[in-house]
């Protein structure tokens, strides 16, 4: 036993709880009060959303379920002014499923641009052809169609929220939560402070994100396995003519070595602001958001978010060649900074009944990215409908909630992806390594075609592109693999073949099994058994990519 780990346990304050004699007595006093009444009196809502700011976007799939649904929410129910950057395609998915109209996309998309870029190189050298190999810098490549909207998040969440309660569905802004305290047979309830009447309901969604006082007190005492850290800024003041496209990912230096806070490879995204919607042709606006970031472990000694913004400032000119000093050149309009801890064991399973972590609150966003709106999307449609599923039937024991929160292996194998693509504290990589890595890579993946590169820009590995681009990276670069595999170490490659080998048992069962079982499952009796089966299936297609629709 990890006796230090039980020691924080215990002394960390107990934000849900399942025990009776612990939380706030009003809380329990109510739900008790409602199941003694239970002909006359019921829970005040089927299901209730911790977080509204990607929790209303839930709440609105499960209202139009027909159940009663509360959000709540601490401060204001609203959208930040910092554009969300997406795909059309992923707006389009939640048309269909009603939780969006058309009208509600074409109001909320600000911006429009061809696509973006992704590019790694050992120095700037814009633009720039040829491999790697050929041109001793790096390799660059266009992809079109890829988080080229911009959507303002206000205006898609407002119209939302507004229509939401039109159709009957409750928001409580203004309303900080104070704990849960869950009782596996009689519901849930949410103490909302001294002053205030607990809510009951029948299951709790946790949309907190990843700083969720759930999750970190199911996660007290674990170090995240890996952190992703942006800084960035909005600002006017770059060239109109060239701000045409966004970069997706992109890198103009080698790693670089901070001393004892380790060596670093940073990394660069950007997208245009205000162009080709409403109006702004391309080539009118000067404002763009800029993002820096990197990966690395959780260590105490790595820099604060204060030196990488330093960083950030030091070469934004190098990045941006249009201004010389950020300072006097650039009107800036917002300066942005995040950590995003990730966790190897994610998709977070529940600890507690009628408790479900969703979003980034459960880690279910790949390790590559800053999670968010489009991790939510890609999965609104399964978890809507497994959550419908199990209120229907009862099914709110954490076992069967954990079926919603299954393993996937596609997410468990980006984790080596996060891990070549930062250094080690103590250890000393070649400065070269990540961009030789990716050049490559990328060089493969895009001589491969655009079903195996925009799956992959978009956080979704399948075996078919992952296989496929491995082989043929190994080939164009065979005198690389052992400095990879250092690199990485041979534990982690096991655990990965061990996950990618998963992937293809997925994808097996996914293309055989699913089609031949899908009859039999939905003529099962017992709900519970037909309510695991689809959850297995749902496991299948999304953990080996299957869930990615492919433009015709």
């Amino acid at each position: 036993y990890d006796y230090s780990n039980l020691k924080q346990r215990a002394e960390f304050p107990q934000f849900v709880t399942d025990d009776g004699a612990a939380g706030n007595p009003k809380c329990w006093s109510k739900l008790r009060a409602q199941a003694a009444d239970s002909e006359e009196s019921e829970l005040d809502y089927d299901v209730t959303l911790c977080g509204g700011t990607l929790g209303i976007f839930i709440a609105m799939a499960l209202q139009l379920k027909g159940h009663r649904v509360a959000v709540v929410e601490a401060g204001k129910l609203m959208g930040r002014e910092q554009e969300w950057n997406i795909s059309m395609q992923e707006l389009e998915e939640l048309v269909e499923m009603g939780v969006l109209t058309k009208e509600d996309v074409e109001e909320a998309v600000t911006t429009e641009f061809p696509g973006c870029r992704a590019g790694f190189k050992n120095s700037e050298v814009t633009p720039l052809e040829g491999s790697y190999f050929e041109n001793g810098v790096g390799y660059e490549c266009f992809t079109p169609g890829v988080l080229n909207l911009g959507v303002s998040p206000s205006t898609l969440i407002a119209n939302v929220a507004k229509r939401f309660q039109s159709m009957g569905g409750t928001i409580l802004e203004g309303s900080p939560l104070k704990g849960i305290v869950v009782s596996d047979t009689l519901g849930a309830a949410l103490d909302m402070g001294e002053d205030a009447e607990p809510i009951t309901t029948k299951l709790v969604l946790d949309c907190m994100g990843n700083a969720s006082p759930i999750s970190r007190q199911q996660r007290i005492g674990r170090k995240p396995d890996g952190v992703c850290a942006v800084v960035g800024s909005c600002a006017g003041g770059y060239d109109r003519e060239t701000n045409l496209i966004g970069d997706i990912i992109y890198t103009n230096t080698e790693i670089e070595d901070k001393g004892d806070n380790g060596q670093l490879q940073y990394f660069w995204e950007a997208f245009p602001v205000g162009i080709g919607r409403k109006g702004n042709e391309p080539g009118t606006s000067d404002v763009k958001t800029t993002y820096m970031f990197t990966y690395m472990d959780a260590s105490e000694d790595r820099p604060s978010l204060t030196m990488l913004m330093d960083d950030y400032w030091k070469q934004l000119p190098i990045y941006q060649p249009s201004i010389s000093d950020p300072e006097t050149d650039l009107d800036v309009k917002r300066v942005l900074f995040a950590y995003f801890p990730t966790y190897r064991d994610s998709p977070l399973k529940p600890q507690w009944s009628r408790l479900l972590a969703v979003g980034d609150a459960s880690g279910i966003q790949s390790p590559l990215s800053f999670g968010g709106f489009g991790a939510l999307t890609r999965h609104l449609d399964r978890i809507s409908t497994a959550i419908d599923e199990a209120l229907e039937h009862d099914l709110l024991h954490k076992s069967d909630l954990a079926e919603i929160n299954a393993y996937t292996p596609n997410l468990s194998a980006a984790w080596m992806f996060q891990k070549a693509m930062s250094a080690r504290m103590g250890k000393k990589v070649n400065s070269k390594f990540v961009n030789r890595l990716l050049a490559t890579n990328f060089d493969v993946m895009n001589e491969m075609g655009p079903n195996t590169m925009m799956p992959f820009l978009q956080d979704v590995v399948r075996i078919d592109g992952l296989v496929g681009s491995l082989a043929r990276s190994f080939v164009a670069d065979p005198a690389f693999m052992p400095e990879i595999v250092a690199h990485v170490g041979i534990p982690t490659l096991v655990e990965w073949l061990g996950h990618v080998s998963m992937i293809a048992t997925y994808n097996a069962l996914h293309t055989v099994a699913t089609p031949v079982m899908t009859p039999f499952v939905d003529k099962m009796e017992d709900p519970k058994e037909r309510f695991l089966w689809r959850r297995r299936m749902d496991a299948w297609k999304f953990g080996s990519g299957n869930d990615y629709v492919f433009e015709e």
